[in-house]
């Protein structure tokens, strides 16, 4: 009896259990199906667009075929954009619309009558290398690696390397208009490399690059980001050199009308397979090394940097570089180095003498070469590029012998420049602000790229957009162009301050040509 009874109460605590469980599944599943109910309804748009399935990832239901697709009223005003300025960046379409807007207003700037100034007629004389006149061809030893030289007088037989030295002239590097810049360009961001060897001289590490159709160009590799800013502690002659300073120098001195920076490019290269294992230099060979990250890296030999713990690394074996155009070799055209009135001292101590004499520049103007000529203006001209990119390592500058002491300043090495955005050295504009002489052509350019239409800034930005870097990164930051239209600005104030205290300030070189553009065909005047 006692057995019956222990059967029955264990049979009921079972089914007991059995509905409690069920019912707490039953709860359960009530609990989550609620849940997924809520997270399923979506949020009304607040932007105009098609409920479209198709658009959505679904595919539309034969019921909503012949159907009106309805519109979802929008907050915004008629005929905006759905999109908000932040986000055309991220999709990239206000990027693009961007850069044809600035590619646009760039072409338009070089139409400008400033731009298009005449020269004089080159006679024989103005023309830095002339091919002799006589039929020949180049021959030389083939080395390996090194293409044929199958050149002529022809021209078109020539590299694009050897028709810019063949079109350096009195009063400039290259012209602007000449198809040829385009191409020496491309091929100097895309020509094959056969050798890279470690350049002499200098203080910090640069490379010789050597090409199958026997140019050259020199390479300076990326130190530093861009967003890097020089530390305010560091001296001037201490700063790292920048890859993308010497690119932005050229872009730069383009603008500004010069065409006295040889034409530079930005380029990726592989560290290994276009420096490390085609070098002839053992000396560089030997500090080539592998970081902790797996990154390739070397450092070379040289005054500043040059060690273990400022290398130069790839990612891991990508490295951003500039290539410059080599000039002419200095046995076919010699150059002569000038030591610039205002070099600094490169003292931590001491000051130099323009600094320290207000009335310096009386001094200078009674010196040759700069008591004659263009000498002094031209010199301004390198001051006012020098400030706009807050270059303070300028030294010295060369010209070609060849033309003597009437022609222009080549300008080199500007690894130093673009390195800090948010402060500005008035020492650099030195020349203007204590000889209070200017350019009317340069002033009417500087003025020109202070308008709204023309900005600096802006014609910088869509200008550096063009080189290989820049699908990489801008060349450029923001605020380094920003501050190119602050220093600008700087420029024309102290331009009309030496107005209100002096008479001879603008040097006219526009006369000439003002007077025959004032002249009608009939010889008549407007």
């Amino acid at each position: 009896m006692r057995r019956l009874n222990l059967a029955k109460s264990t049979r009921s605590i079972y089914l007991s259990l059995a509905c409690l469980s069920l019912a707490l599944h039953l709860l359960l599943a009530f609990f989550c199906l609620s849940i997924l109910q809520t997270a399923c309804i979506l949020p009304p748009s607040s932007s105009t667009q098609d409920t479209d399935p198709v658009q959505h990832g679904s595919h539309p239901s034969p019921l909503d075929a012949g159907r009106p697709r309805r519109k979802v009223r929008s907050s915004r005003p008629a005929g905006e954009d759905s999109f908000s300025g932040s986000e055309k960046k991220l999709t990239g379409g206000g990027r693009a619309a961007q850069e044809v807007k600035g590619r646009a207003r760039l072409e338009a700037l070089f139409r400008h009558p400033l731009y298009n100034l005449p020269r004089p007629p080159l006679q024989e004389d103005d023309w830095l290398l002339r091919v002799r006149t006589t039929s020949q061809e180049w021959s030389t030893s083939e080395e390996e690696g090194y293409d044929k030289m199958d050149w002529t007088n022809d021209v078109d037989t020539h590299p694009p390397w050897l028709r810019f030295h063949l079109g350096i002239t009195r009063w400039e590097l290259y012209d602007r208009r000449d198809p040829n810049l385009d191409q020496l360009t491309h091929y100097l961001a895309t020509q094959r490399i056969l050798n890279a060897v470690q350049k002499t001289g200098g203080t910090q590490l640069k490379l010789l690059m050597s090409f199958p159709n026997h140019g050259q160009a020199l390479l300076k590799p990326m130190k530093q980001s861009r967003q890097a800013e020089t530390d305010v502690n560091l001296f001037y002659f201490s700063d790292f050199e920048r890859h993308n300073a010497e690119i932005a120098a050229f872009h730069l001195d383009r603008l500004l009308g010069f065409h006295r920076v040889p034409p530079v490019v930005g380029r990726l290269i592989n560290v290994t397979t276009e420096i490390r294992e085609i070098t002839t230099d053992h000396k560089l060979m030997k500090t080539f090394f592998t970081s902790p990250a797996g990154n390739v890296c070397f450092y070379g030999q040289c005054e500043y940097y040059c060690s273990t713990e400022h290398p130069v690394c790839g990612r891991p074996h990508l490295l951003e570089v500039s290539l410059a155009a080599m000039l002419p070799d200095l046995t076919l055209a010699p150059r002569r180095s000038w030591r610039s009135p205002w070099k600094r001292s490169y003292s931590r101590t001491k000051l130099a003498q323009w600094e320290k004499v207000p009335a310096y520049c009386d001094t200078v103007k009674q010196t040759p070469p700069y008591n004659r000529g263009t000498r002094l203006v031209d010199l301004i001209d390198m001051a006012v590029l020098d400030f706009l990119m807050s270059n303070m390592d300028r030294h010295h500058y060369e010209t070609f012998e060849k033309f003597g002491n009437d022609t222009f300043l080549v300008h080199l090495d500007h690894g130093r420049a673009f390195g800090r955005h948010s402060q500005d050295e008035p020492s650099i504009l030195a020349p203007l602000q204590q000889c209070c002489r200017i350019r009317r052509s340069t002033l009417l350019r500087l003025r020109l790229l202070s308008l709204p239409d023309s900005r600096l800034s802006d014609m910088m930005r869509a200008s550096l957009a063009r080189d290989p870097l820049a699908a990489v990164a801008p060349i450029l930051s923001e605020p380094h162009l920003s501050a190119l239209d602050r220093r600008l600005a700087t420029v024309l104030q102290v331009v009309r301050t030496c107005q209100h205290q002096h008479q001879d300030v603008i040097y006219d070189d526009l006369g000439k040509y003002e007077e025959d553009q004032n002249q009608q065909p009939d010889g008549k005047n407007k």
